[in-house]
């Protein structure tokens, strides 16, 4: 690892960005009579209503809405499918904000007054709100891929791209596959949650199949032209360690899944012929987390039509109702801007900040900085990375990578996947306390 990528990566979750001292100093009025509320308990919704609580001083009013009272990390999750970790390992009690005086409503938000600056519940009173911060992760559009919303209801074609009991599931397919069968995962047009993702799924159930499945085949099925993260890395790392086993095809975009009364199932495709299975890992189309839709916040024109939020990227403002922040892989992101758990953190402490200096009566953060690194297992014991730092430009009104920053891996090594681990404990840490 370059020495810059390593000062980055070391320095990436606790430099992203901190409260102006003049906002700090004033301890604003402001701050004890608003409340906010955060919609979604992902790594960009706890690591706000964390940092809310910690840079008002435990002044400001924060209640965190999310169902489940256990946080299932997505990084690293696909180690759960090539069996190197457990889920359990991967998994923190939500309860750890209590101590930072967030309080959690565990509950699902059904809807959003923007008018009246209510958050309805499914099961709870309306929380009212000063300002809101809609943090919703992403959803599957399963009308993007034809057969595939049942084939997934009837349990035989999984995703896991939300980890958690999908996970499991899909390992356990995986184990009953005979040697000798065949693994198809497909990849959705960019952008999708996490773009280094399925081919570090790739590379790690590969890992898997060529010692417990060694007479087996993986299908790498892209919608896009080539590999979307650490292209390079990724093909040498395929050559040398998994050729024979893995077979990687771009411009393979599925429309739609056939599946009978056994396992596994047919895939076709846009262009290409159709493909038959023992497992299939189908990724649809992705798109911002139905509370943001449902709550007018996604875009209905230009890149973002119908599917993400558009914001004001200097505070993340939302683009379509005053009030509201949204931030995360449910976004419409800057140019270069990964969907990724870091990016989602560091979006979260920009936005805290920001709102924290609104409140106060004062100006934002005028320059910005985001910092991301991304790891990727190779198999179980080895890591890639990408790393970069992006700066809002005010006369473009938008991020972008600053030239020379971040970078990739020379290639794999055991000292990398100790750093990705180190990485994601304390980005664990840092959301949760």
């Amino acid at each position: 690892m370059r020495r810059r990528d390593l000062m980055l990566a070391g320095a990436a979750l606790a430099s992203l960005t901190s409260l102006p001292a003049h906002a700090q100093a004033q301890a604003p009025a402001g701050w004890r009579r608003s409340r906010v509320v955060v919609v979604g308990g992902g790594i960009g919704g706890a690591t706000a209503a964390r940092y809310l609580r910690l840079w008002s001083g435990h002044t400001l009013d924060v209640v965190l809405v999310d169902p489940q009272d256990r946080f299932v990390s997505c990084p690293m999750s696909n180690l759960v499918l090539g069996g190197f970790t457990s889920l359990e390992t991967l998994t923190r009690p939500m309860a750890t904000l209590d101590a930072a005086g967030v309080r959690r409503v565990q509950d699902i938000a059904t809807h959003i007054d923007t008018e009246r600056r209510l958050v309805m519940l499914a099961r709870g009173d309306p929380l009212r709100y000063d300002r809101l911060i809609v943090s919703p992760g992403i959803d599957l559009d399963w009308s993007s891929v034809a057969g595939l919303e049942a084939a997934h209801g009837a349990g035989r074609i999984l995703q896991a791209w939300k980890a958690g009991p999908e996970t499991l599931a899909l390992r356990r397919q995986l184990e009953a596959m005979p040697d000798g069968g065949v693994f198809a995962l497909t990849i959705p047009e960019a952008p999708y949650r996490c773009p280094p993702g399925p081919y570090e799924r790739a590379s790690v159930v590969a890992a898997w199949m060529k010692k417990a499945r060694p007479r087996s085949k993986l299908l790498v099925l892209d919608a896009n032209p080539d590999i979307t993260s650490k292209a390079a890395l990724f093909r040498k790392v395929w050559a040398e360690r998994y050729a024979g086993l893995l077979e990687y095809r771009p411009l393979h975009k599925a429309v739609a899944v056939e599946t009978g009364s056994g396992p596994g199932g047919t895939v076709r495709f846009e262009l290409q012929s159709p493909e038959r299975a023992d497992v299939l890992n189908v990724l649809p189309a992705m798109q911002a987390g139905s509370i943001a839709r449902e709550a007018g916040l996604v875009g209905r024109i230009g890149a973002a039509g119908g599917r993400w939020c558009p914001v004001e990227y200097l505070t993340f403002a939302s683009s379509q109702a005053p009030g509201v922040q949204v931030i995360g892989d449910a976004i419409q992101v800057a140019p270069a801007m990964p969907k990724s758990g870091h990016m989602a953190n560091a979006h979260a402490k920009v936005a805290a900040a920001a709102l924290l200096s609104e409140l106060a009566g004062l100006p934002p953060d005028l320059q910005p900085m985001l910092t991301n690194t991304c790891y990727s297992h190779v198999d179980g014991g080895e890591v890639i990375h990408v790393a970069s730092v992006h700066r809002y430009l005010a006369q473009e009104r938008t991020y972008r990578t600053v030239p020379g920053s971040g970078g990739v891996s020379d290639g794999p090594s055991e000292r990398e996947s100790r750093y990705a681990w180190h990485w994601a404990r304390t980005l664990w840490q840092d959301m949760l306390g």
